[in-house]
């Protein structure tokens, strides 16, 4: 159990330390805090021996350990109010009714990467609650096409297609066939349903149906693949951290580019604010993720920030919580 002092100087040093990566030193501290260097000291040496600080070979200052910024953000971390300005920036996206949901989210992220000189992610999937109400098919020319997807929620998907020498008559055959077999499906079971229901007998009543039925899958497997984007990679290299360690943001990098890592992000049930902080990010010992899901309508998905371990927590938080909530509303 910390003393009330023991907290405001884990807090200031955690604080000053986000700001300037530099160790801290007891004189600092005492100035703000109105007691002697000794006292500070004193505190200090019981706050590494708690190990919520490390004592780094190059300075007598002390930095925050991966347990200090957890204790942190879990019992000393206050929510900062978002500024005007970064909220006009991010009203602009969410107000604009001629994007779909999923640009504004992606955009939004990507206004919170250029504010805070973070990376983002944004992992959407359509839920598993939408069923398929129908597909229907837009002829552009005498080879290509659009294939409009609909769900029972309203969501709309299309796709550019490609068939050489297939008749309008067998596509209009096909998607009548695909309507009335596989309509009320639930979207991720589309695919396994064209697999075991519709291919099996499409060729009974279509030419080009090997043609027909690939292009088809290729389409509800694209739809019900998750949707992956990654903003501000290179705002890594941005960071003291990670600006001068080659071997450092390569690994970090290569962490960002693997489908097991990110879909990782993904993990929780729970709609929360999770913040994962150094190791516990499996990224990387210097790197923090601070996600949360969420869902609008048969739209879901998980948005998440991820930057140094000394990260803005209060301010991220904040950021996440309102584009949340505008997205959800």
């Amino acid at each position: 159990m910390l003393t009330e002092r023991q907290e405001k100087i884990l807090k200031l040093i955690i604080e000053k330390y986000i700001k300037e990566p530099i160790p801290v030193g007891s004189k600092v501290i005492s100035k703000v805090l109105k007691c002697s260097s000794a006292t500070v000291r004193n505190d200090m040496g019981e706050l590494e021996n708690l190990g919520l600080l490390e004592k780094t070979h190059t300075s007598s200052g002390r930095i925050p350990s991966e347990a200090g910024y957890r204790y942190y953000v879990d019992n000393l971390m206050e929510l900062k109010k978002m500024n005007a300005e970064d909220m006009l920036k991010l009203q602009i996206v969410f107000k604009n009714q001629q994007l779909a949901l999923s640009d504004v989210i992606t955009k939004s992220l990507q206004v919170i990467s250029d504010m805070t000189n973070y990376t983002t992610v944004v992992l959407g999937s359509t839920s598993h609650e939408n069923l398929l109400k129908q597909i229907e098919v837009i002829p552009i020319d005498d080879v290509s096409m659009i294939v409009i997807i609909v769900t029972d929620k309203g969501h709309v998907e299309h796709k550019n297609i490609k068939l050489q020498e297939v008749s309008l008559e067998d596509v209009k055959k096909t998607v009548g066939l695909i309507n009335n077999l596989i309509s009320g499906t639930p979207i991720d079971e589309v695919s396994s349903k064209l697999e075991f229901e519709v291919k099996p007998i499409i060729g009974k009543y279509v030419k080009q149906h090997e043609q027909l039925y690939n292009a088809f899958y290729h389409v509800f497997s694209d739809f019900t693949n998750q949707e992956v984007n990654i903003m501000g990679r290179s705002k890594m290299l941005e960071q003291p951290e990670f600006s001068t360690n080659i071997d450092k943001i390569k690994n970090v990098f290569n962490k960002l580019e693997s489908p097991e890592i990110i879909n990782n992000i993904t993990e929780d049930d729970d709609n929360n604010i999770k913040v994962y902080i150094g190791d516990e990010s499996n990224i990387d010992s210097d790197v923090t993720v601070i996600k949360t899901k969420y869902k609008n309508g048969g739209e879901e998905g998980t948005i998440a920030i991820i930057g140094p371990k000394r990260m803005e927590y209060d301010r991220v938080v904040s950021m996440l919580e309102y584009i949340k909530e505008n997205i959800e509303r």
